[in-house]
């Protein structure tokens, strides 16, 4: 029985509610939909995995504000329903010159806690960014309404510089890393 994983390409395309953040000519909606895509992919040539994205196109929009967007996400994978919940994002800071990859989680100490772990290192080994830890953040949406182990994969920072050169140029790597990541934290590796 394959382990069903839902990948959340966080955001809607640009000129819809719900884009996400923008830096250094990037689009944060524009590199969590390619980051997804390749991470299915992956996924979905393992025989012991079947993946599922949020965003089956570029285009596609789910929900008609901030709100209704989150809860369809969720409804999605709960629905399904998905063994393990994946949320992709880019970050932005006013500071560009924090960097770095960081993962959120609901709770410290649960499965969605080792899974960060394995995700965050799979990264940090694949592409190069600076470490910023897992972190707890119960107010999340699709971490607090997901009815399975969910995380919140923050990749890079798009308003800073060699952070937005890895997410233009690296996002095979991206998702090469968060897949790594996986297999590490089911001991298939």
């Amino acid at each position: 029985m394959a382990i069903k994983i839902f990948i959340d390409q966080g955001h809607n395309p640009s000129g819809y509610h719900n884009s996400g953040a923008i830096g250094n000519g990037l689009f944060e909606q524009d590199i969590t939909y390619q980051v997804g895509v390749f991470l299915a992919e992956l996924l979905n040539n393992d025989p012991r995995f079947e993946a599922r994205l949020s965003r089956e196109t570029p285009t596609t929009v789910l929900g008609t504000s901030n709100a209704t967007s989150l809860r369809e996400r969720v409804k999605m994978a709960n629905d399904w329903p998905a063994n393990y919940f994946l949320s992709i994002h880019g970050n932005a800071n006013l500071n560009p010159k924090i960097n770095g990859t960081e993962v959120y989680i609901y709770e410290f100490y649960t499965q969605a806690n080792w899974l960060a772990e394995q995700v965050l290192d799979g990264i940090v080994d694949e592409v190069g960014t600076k470490n910023n830890g897992v972190r707890k953040n119960s107010s999340l949406y699709v971490l607090r309404k997901t009815k399975m182990p969910a995380i919140l994969v923050e990749l890079a920072y798009l308003t800073n510089t060699e952070d937005a050169d890895k997410l233009r140029d690296k996002q095979y790597e991206f998702a090469k890393g968060i897949y790594n990541g996986i297999l590490k934290y089911f001991g298939f590796e």
